[in-house]
């Protein structure tokens, strides 16, 4: 029997190449996401503690440079939450790029597998043809023999 082989099969390969990057890029864009978020969580926990403190001066006696110091320091706080919310943001809009990219390479990869294997049903129908037509021929000679 003949050996498939198939004609595009360095086009699978780079599409397979591709994808992997793709999967590489969609693992460094989760991993970005989940730092961002972790961040934030992170500010939001500092606010907390801010917003508390400031609770407990003013339930205090009253220090108004102690108070003041913290009701800016919540302000302070507030303002890098909304640039990390921003952050977090970005990063679930890389995540949502790198899903698409990675989709499309699956895509392509898989139309390409397809073709090869559409390719490699038609190699084994042709050469079970071409076993039957020699069969054919070599039973209709041995008759002749007869």
């Amino acid at each position: 029997m003949a050996r498939f082989r198939y004609r595009m099969q360095n086009i699978l390969d780079v599409k397979e190449k591709l994808e992997t990057q793709a999967r590489n890029e969609f693992a460094i864009a989760a991993a970005k996401e989940r730092e961002e978020e972790a961040k934030l969580i992170a500010l939001k926990e500092r606010r907390d503690g801010y917003e508390k403190r400031l609770k407990d001066l003013v339930g205090e006696k009253l220090d108004l440079r102690s108070i003041k110091e913290a009701e800016d320091a919540v302000e302070i706080i507030k303002y890098h939450i909304r640039g990390q919310e921003l952050n977090l943001a970005a990063a679930r809009q890389g995540l949502e790029v790198a899903r698409q990219k990675l989709t499309a390479a699956m895509q392509d990869r898989k139309t390409h597998e397809r073709l090869k294997e559409k390719q490699f049903e038609e190699f084994v129908a042709e050469e079970a043809a071409k076993e039957s037509k020699e069969i054919d021929e070599l039973v209709s000679y041995r008759y002749g023999l007869s």
